[in-house]
């Protein structure tokens, strides 16, 4: 019953925020919401950029690349020198040279895959000043290029698609920061740690044990790591830490922080192109597949496992607890890490490796669909309207005349980057995978054999290249192949998409509209709903389904039950 209150609160709240924050989102974009002008003024005139100029969209990719490479060395930077730098109460050295490059790049793409654990190897500097930054700068990049591919739809004949500089602060202090801000104050007040103090010493006189408990500001960077969909934690247990995630409250509301900006971009893409039943078609299709997901995971995890099968108590009513926190239970725990793997954000509050074969079945392959529902800040957006583009293709074929998507025409150049965009991502994975299970090098990561173990290195390499940063666990990942490896898959994963997103803006924005006829698509009614939903689960199964094969699917089938 109490999860079920649960869902019924998650629906209420994430309702309002796709009104109210999609209507806020649309004003700050828009130029409208003026009350932080005292420091985005300033902040303009620093980077040298007006805030009436516009950029075509290679001026604007450029942008992009350029910004994100700036972040990467000053990231890099600050993790190779924290031995000199101040802030580091427990005095840790340089971070090694590949594990530096690995995170600086998975932190700057809004991965935060993390192949170490953050409280033996990271100051507090490096946790507040690169990584925590970088929480907010990826997360608002994201937005900045959902909000370029949707201008290119609502544009008539216009050779711009904005400005990234005014996009990235305006996302950043607008919507980012006073989120932010309020949420930290509630989780300081539920008990989340926020401190600069040091470690704390703790000694039992019941049984004469001393130990060490990691602190740190840990409230501030764990609300922007869900609400920028990120999801780095301070400690390398996540979301499953009391001193990051203390009460059944910050669960929750972690849960809302994560889905709240990705469910008003449905709002802001409505409203942008003057159509709100368009953006509702793209939230329906949205919460149909992710209502799935997390149905697959609840039943799978409460169906215990074989181990309590063959202990007599797979009727005991409690699910498989293996792996999961006591404070949240089996439903919440799959609530959680379904939300975590649906959007980019990679954050847990249980083990992924402790689930049962389609639990963790669920996972992956919620990322292997291109985390589209509803995706992480911004990149959920611009993911599904990658499909909705290859859907009103497949519809025009179905009816024999050029398909149309808001009044635009779609040709074959579009349908190039629109497939460009979706297809870098199982390639990559796949052929990552492949590589890490031929070599030795690569099959020494998994700590276990077997389908689990193969099940492991596919997880690794498909988090990393959808930009979630979510471990399944079990896997030895903190190595020089898998660091350098994973960073080919984290920068193919975010700008071998990000790139033809902005070249389909430009594309579209430079085209006329076209005025609907009796043969029009319509791609606001069930029919578009249903056939992109299919469109994304085709792709999805055509790409994946012998990989799962391989490791989920038929470690399953070995355990002789459903």
């Amino acid at each position: 019953m109490a999860f079920a209150w649960t869902i019924v609160v998650m629906v209420v709240v994430l309702g309002l925020c796709w009104r109210f924050l999609g209507s806020y989102m649309v004003a700050v974009y828009e130029g409208r919401s003026r009350w932080m002008t005292w420091l985005e003024r300033p902040i303009y005139r620093a980077l040298r950029v007006s805030p009436e100029s516009e950029q075509t969209w290679q001026r604007y990719a450029a942008s992009v690349v350029g910004f994100s490479a700036v972040a990467l060395l000053v990231t890099y930077g600050i993790f190779r020198l924290q031995g000199s730098l101040p802030f580091n109460p427990q005095h840790f050295g340089a971070v090694r040279a590949d594990t530096a490059w690995n995170t600086s790049v998975s932190f700057v793409t809004n991965t935060n895959w993390q192949s170490y654990s953050g409280e033996t190897t990271m100051s507090y500097l490096s946790q507040m000043g690169s990584l925590a930054v970088q929480n907010f700068l990826s997360g608002a990049v994201g937005m900045a290029v959902a909000i370029a591919l949707v201008r290119g739809f609502a544009r008539k004949g216009s050779p711009t698609i904005g400005n990234f500089w005014v996009d990235l602060v305006r996302g950043t202090i607008y919507v980012l920061l006073p989120i932010a801000f309020v949420a930290a104050i509630v989780f300081i007040g539920q008990g989340a740690v926020e401190t600069l103090a040091g470690v704390a010493p703790v000694h039992n006189e019941l049984n004469g044990v001393s130990q060490v408990l990691g602190r740190g500001p840990m409230a501030s960077q764990e609300v922007i790591k869900q609400l920028g969909t990120n999801g780095g934690g301070f400690f390398n247990a996540n979301g499953a830490n009391p001193l990051e995630n203390p009460t059944g409250l910050t669960n929750l509301l972690s849960i809302l922080l994560i889905l709240c900006i990705p469910v008003a971009f449905t709002y802001v893409f409505g409203k942008m192109v003057f159509s709100t039943r368009q953006g509702l078609a793209i939230l329906a299709v949205m919460t149909v597949l992710f209502a799935g997901w997390l149905t697959m995971a609840a039943v799978a995890e409460h169906q215990g496992s074989p181990a309590m099968a063959a202990a007599g108590l797979s009727d005991a009513g409690i699910g498989n607890m293996e792996g999961k926190e006591t404070r949240f239970g089996v439903l919440s725990s799959s609530l959680y890490n379904v939300t975590s793997t649906q959007t980019s954000t990679g954050s847990v509050d249980s083990a992924a490796d402790s689930y049962t074969p389609i639990g963790g079945f669920a996972m992956l392959t919620g990322m292997m669909l291109g985390e589209v529902s509803p995706g992480g800040v911004g990149t959920g957006l611009y993911g599904i309207l990658l499909f909705a583009v290859i859907t009103v293709f497949i519809g025009g074929l179905m009816v024999g005349r050029t398909p149309e998507y808001l009044g635009k025409k779609i040709q074959g150049k579009e349908v190039k980057l629109a497939a460009l965009g979706v297809l870098v991502m199982p390639i990559t994975v796949l052929v990552l995978t492949a590589i890490a299970a031929a070599i030795g090098v690569g099959r020494a990561g998994p700590l276990n054999a077997g389908p689990h173990g193969f099940s492991e290195i596919l997880y690794a390499y498909t988090s990393q290249t959808n930009n979630n940063g979510s471990g399944f666990g079990g896997l030895s990942a903190n190595t020089p192949f898998y660091n350098i490896t994973g960073t080919i898959g984290l920068l193919l994963g975010r700008f071998g998409m990000i790139i033809p997103v902005l070249a389909l803006a430009g594309s579209l924005a430079a085209k006329k509209p076209v005025a609907a006829g009796l043969g029009t698509f319509r791609t606001d009614r069930p029919m578009f709903v249903g056939l992109l939903t299919g469109v994304v689960l085709i792709v999805g199964a055509l790409t994946f389904l012998p990989a799962l094969a391989l490791g989920p699917l038929v470690e399953q089938v070995s355990h002789g039950f459903f």
